[in-house]
């Protein structure tokens, strides 16, 4: 829905700089400025994006021995951590499905290069989730959060 809109404004604002330049009563150096300045608002919205890292990534890990020791690491960690064991072209392989929010996707390769570094990771945004390990995580903290206020509250 958003991403219309954005692209709705976006269309518009091409369209009219777009008119100012053929209707000839713009210079050159205004074109430029208002390139340079589109150039800069995109440069400057992916950053921002970036740094909100709002919402979800889902990370598939496929590794070439069960890694016990990354998997509890990552559990530890607060990470939510499916594990199968599938048949490779020479041997059985293992894969990790891992949810995640996009706040923690470095910390997580972190702690996979650091206990495999060969693993092979695909990741992806996905679109809908419902249930599992992050939902109930995600309650478990609202809870927490609740019954500290109500502790404040009451002093």
């Amino acid at each position: 829905m958003y991403a219309s809109v954005f692209g709705f404004v976006e269309a518009l604002i091409y369209v009219f700089g777009l008119s100012l330049v053929f209707s000839g009563d713009q210079s050159t150096l205004a074109m430029v400025v208002y390139a340079v300045g589109f150039g800069v608002g995109i440069i400057l919205g992916s950053y921002i994006e970036s740094r909100l890292a709002i919402g979800y990534t889902t990370f598939l890990v496929n590794l070439m021995t069960k890694n016990e020791e990354l998997i509890n690491r990552l559990r530890q960690e607060g990470f939510g951590v499916t594990v199968y064991q599938g048949e490779g072209r020479d041997s059985a392989r293992y894969r990790l499905d891992i949810l995640t929010k996009r706040s923690r996707e470095e910390e997580l390769l972190a702690f996979i290069e650091e206990y495999e570094p060969r693993a092979f990771i695909i990741s992806y945004e996905p679109r809908k989730f419902k249930g599992g390990f992050l939902l109930k995580a995600m309650k478990k903290q609202k809870q927490k959060q609740k019954a500290k206020a109500d502790i404040t509250s009451t002093k």
